[in-house]
Parts: C-alpha cells; sequence; structure tokens
C-alpha cells in the first residue's frame, strides 16, 4: 500500500493504475462504516484510492474540529489489512493555501435539515469532494448513506459539473442494537449511548406504520418525535420526512422517500435515517 501526501506524488502514483480506481473519502478515525465502502470499491474497481483529510472548511464555529477523533496509524494498518492499494492524506495547507479563494457550491438541495442547521457546512464538502475528485480522477466514489443530505448534494454536484464519475452510495452499517456507525458515537458516555438507541427505534416505528398503509408525511414525522420524545436524553434539533432527491418536506408519501432526524445527547450530535420506498 502507497501513503502519499503532495499532489505530485498523488500524480505520480495514479499514473500507474491502469485499470478501474474507486475512492472512498474519509475524515479518517474509521469504523466497520468506512471499511464496508472499502469493500464495495474493492469488488467493483481494480484499484482504490483512500482519502484521509479532516476538512476544516465543513466544520462550523461552535463545531468540533479540534476535537475530531484521530488516529492515522491506526487508520493505515487497518487499510493495509483490507488491501487498499493508496492513501492520500493532504495537508491542510496544501489543500487551502494562502490566498485560497474558490469554492463550490450546490443551492437549493443544501438549504434544508443540515444545511438549515450548519450554515456554510456543505459549501466545504462540496469544495473539498470536487478537490478529491480532480486530484484522484476515480472511475466511481464511494459514500455511505448515513450522510444522506451530503449523498444527495453530492450526486447534484456531480451531475451539474459533469465529473465522469459514477457516484456508488452504500447502506448503512449498525451496531448490534442499531445506532448507526459514527466517529462521533465515541463522545456518548455510556447513559448517552444507550440512549442513542432510540434514534434506530424511532425510524423503524415509523417505518412500520409506512409499511402498514399511512401515507401522510405529517403523521410519520409525528410519529418519529414521539418516539423521540420518550427518552429523556434525547433533544430533538429535527425530523424530515422529504423527497429522496430534493430534500423537499412531503404531504404525502408517494415515491422514494427520506425519513431523517438529527438529535443531541449531551453535547453529541448524531443523524440517522431511513429510506422509504
Amino acid at each position: 500500500m502507497l501513503t502519499v501526501i503532495t499532489l505530485s506524488e498523488l500524480h505520480s502514483s495514479r499514473r500507474s493504475f491502469s485499470g478501474t480506481v474507486g475512492l472512498v473519502p474519509t475524515m479518517g478515525y474509521l469504523h466497520e462504516g468506512h471499511f464496508s465502502l472499502v469493500r464495495h470499491a474493492k469488488e467493483e474497481c481494480e484499484y482504490v484510492v483512500v482519502s484521509i483529510f479532516v476538512n476544516p472548511t465543513q466544520f462550523g464555529p461552535q463545531e468540533d474540529l479540534s476535537k475530531y477523533p484521530r488516529d492515522l496509524d491506526r487508520d493505515l494498518s487497518l487499510l493495509e489489512s483490507l488491501g487498499v492499494d493508496l492513501v492520500w492524506v493532504p495537508t491542510a495547507e496544501a489543500m487551502y493555501p494562502p490566498g485560497y479563494q474558490t469554492w463550490v457550491e450546490v443551492e437549493t438541495v443544501t438549504r434544508p435539515l443540515e444545511g438549515a442547521m450548519r450554515p456554510g457546512h456543505f459549501r466545504g464538502v462540496t469544495t473539498i469532494v470536487a478537490k478529491l475528485f480532480n486530484g484522484v480522477q476515480p472511475d466511481r466514489a464511494y459514500f455511505g448513506q448515513k450522510d444522506a443530505q451530503q449523498a444527495a448534494v453530492i450526486r447534484q454536484m456531480r451531475r451539474d459539473l459533469n465529473f465522469p464519475i459514477e457516484i456508488v452510495i452504500c447502506p448503512i452499517v449498525r451496531e448490534p442494537d442499531g445506532l448507526a456507525m459514527s466517529s462521533r458515537n465515541v463522545y456518548l458516555d455510556p447513559e448517552e449511548r444507550n440512549a442513542a438507541t432510540v434514534l434506530y427505534r424511532s425510524l423503524n416505528a415509523t417505518k412500520n406504520a409506512y409499511e402498514n398503509g399511512e401515507r401522510q408525511a405529517e403523521n410519520l414525522r409525528q410519529i418519529m418525535k414521539d418516539v423521540l420524545a420518550s427518552e429523556p436524553l434525547a433533544q430533538m434539533q429535527y425530523v424530515s420526512c422529504a423527497d429522496y432527491d430534493t430534500l423537499e418536506e412531503l404531504e404525502k408519501v408517494t415515491g422514494k422517500t427520506l425519513l431523517s432526524m438529527a438529535v443531541f445527547f449531551g453535547k453529541t450530535r448524531l443523524i440517522d435515517n431511513f429510506v422509504l420506498g
């Protein structure tokens, strides 16, 4: 496995790849969710590239950039055991050099949900993903369904900017009790960790109502709220029942639909979602 830092090292190594290349962008502190993306990429591509970069421009002023968990040596060891071909670990100075002033912004689909709660977040996401795409030049790029709005935004960016890259969205990987795997789960104390299972219970209850014929979106949103309200440690930020692609809130569920939520447990903010239809 090659590990590179600079763009010139990346380009030199990339030129030696003669087959299909899959890219898995990450912010490190890898877990089974990331590994599932790597395995998908290995199944479909001849070469797999993983990027590790904690992107400062997608963190807001009150968010946890300095505290974001990092363990590069562990990450590299795990990626090598999975048979990754190349890991790119760029520096913030290389990605955003002095005088940097170019940004990629997707408009409408970034406004609700995470975009409303975290102003500027998606400008940072789309800019860094575009830079990763330009650097690696992959044939396919792999993202997790857990960050559902991010996936929708990147799909839109790919269409709008004509990136010749297939965007592959892989299923959420969960703990045995249903909690979606996330690098932020390490912030939860034992009581909060137990309470956080309410996200999965809330989504499951709503899915069950849908499968039993409920199609009124407000009723589905209310089921999510009611289950979340049953857990004293859960502080709901939003729940949503929206169109899968546009993320516009629905009145009635008729096609592919995203149920999603953001909830605080103490100082830790978790997101989760299910896809209906």
